[in-house]
């Protein structure tokens, strides 16, 4: 209910008036039955905007600390992303991945919408990073398809540190449904959903016109700071 109210009537109609989505390609979504809405992720608004233009509710997943924080910070962002319909997932244990796919393949088998990032993170300079293959195993163990969505200038809306966002139109596109049909019954085979998961970064490369990078984004963000040469 509080995702409705939200996204109808409290939250969604400001956001539309104030940042004017400009999107192309929606209608490649369907009106019903599961699909997976995968997309680059450039900001925390990500979440915000995409799902704010397609019709039915897309659900994502977050780490469940989201929803445990204390005080009015913590009530803010835990009814912020129970509002935005985010499922909480336990990434303790080591986990993580499985208990995400698990919780959108329930959503998928029940005929939903699920939303993902591919990158397992927001791209820490703009550019496209390899993708992990769970998107790949979502769409070979439920069969449903997989639309690659581009956020065009979302770093520029609101960049990484930045709260309040700029003012501006945001772009959104969405591409033609891929099928991944023709490898039914391969889930697991690790060439198969590698070559699946880089399909669908190609493609998202093209609609988002960034330059792709074969590294993991999480890699480049932990890479330690090269420590400066001492002055001659």
């Amino acid at each position: 209910m509080l995702y409705w109210l939200l996204k109808y009537i409290i939250l969604g109609p400001l956001l539309k008036l104030i940042f004017r989505p400009q999107v192309e390609g929606l209608e490649h979504v369907p009106d019903t039955g599961p699909a997976i809405l995968a997309s680059n992720h450039l900001s925390f608004s990500d979440s915000i905007f995409m799902p704010l233009v397609v019709k039915r509710k897309v659900t994502f997943v977050a780490k469940a600390e989201y929803f445990t924080g204390k005080g009015l910070k913590g009530w803010l962002t835990k009814m912020f992303f129970v509002g935005t319909g985010t499922i909480p997932v336990d990434r303790s244990g080591g986990r993580a991945a499985q208990a995400a796919l698990d919780t959108q393949l329930r959503v998928l088998r029940a005929g939903g919408l699920a939303g993902i990032y591919p990158e397992g993170t927001r791209s820490p300079d703009g550019r496209l990073f390899r993708g992990k293959t769970g998107v790949a195993r979502l769409a070979l163990e439920s069969g449903a398809v997989v639309i690659p969505v581009a956020m065009l200038n979302s770093d520029v809306v609101q960049p990484t540190g930045k709260i309040i966002p700029r003012v501006m139109r945001v772009g959104i596109r969405f591409g033609a449904p891929l099928d991944f049909s023709r490898y039914e019954g391969m889930a697991g085979d690790r060439f198969v959903e590698r070559a699946a998961t880089d399909e669908i970064m190609y493609e998202l490369m093209e609609l988002s016109g960034r330059q792709y990078v074969d590294i993991y984004a999480a890699k480049l963000k932990n890479a330690p700071t090269p420590t400066p040469a001492p002055a001659a």
